[in-house]
């Protein structure tokens, strides 16, 4: 029997077992009911976050806006992870790759390195790339870079005018624009999260 709270796609995060107990409502039993819980919390989150100037390039935003995301339905919302996923740096690099993604993005920011755009573009690449928590960190480094984004005075970002988390060829050409970028070449990157 599989586990109906496993994610279907090889691009997604999946979580440990000892996570998997970290749930917090006792009614989800199936994938539809995880995913209605977190978006339910995720609005809210987007609410704290956009109701007023937050200090966006700093550890504690973002852990805070993890924990505002997803702290309602599991218990390590906010909490770096602790093991090895099939993405994303070791565990005991996260403090150190963040930090150094928060202190070049200030720099990007100070000196005009990138337009606004591709600063929030590679800000939040970078970090769904260091993938800091246990689940969750796609949409955390959209919603992180949206929030850069209006700190410097700009629009959010569309990211494909879609629901990412089921949404099927959308989904599909956003992961590809964030291999590409993998690679130095953020130009599919900044088509997709502008269309």
């Amino acid at each position: 029997m599989s586990d109906p709270l496993i994610e279907e796609d090889e691009a997604s995060t999946p979580l440990t077992e000892e996570e998997k107990l970290e749930l917090i409502p006792s009614y989800i039993s199936i994938r539809s009911e995880l995913n209605e819980a977190e978006q339910r919390n995720i609005l809210k989150a987007e609410e704290w976050t956009f109701l007023r100037n937050r200090d966006v390039l700093s550890e504690k935003f973002l852990k805070d806006l993890h924990k505002k995301m997803l702290g309602d339905v599991w218990k390590w919302a906010g909490q770096f992870r602790k093991t090895e996923r099939n993405i994303g740096v070791d565990p005991v690099q996260i403090a150190i790759d963040l930090r150094n993604l928060i202190d070049d993005c200030k720099c990007w920011v100070k000196y005009g390195s990138y337009e606004p755009d591709e600063i929030a573009a590679r800000f939040a690449h970078r970090l769904v790339k260091i993938h800091p928590f246990p689940n969750g960190n796609g949409r955390h480094s959209r919603i992180a870079g949206d929030a850069l984004l209006v700190s410097l005075g700009q629009e959010r970002f569309s990211w494909g005018s879609n629901n990412l988390v089921d949404a099927g060829e959308t989904r599909k050409r956003y992961l590809e624009a964030l291999y590409v970028a993998d690679n130095h070449d953020y130009s599919l990157l900044l088509k997709f999260v502008r269309s």
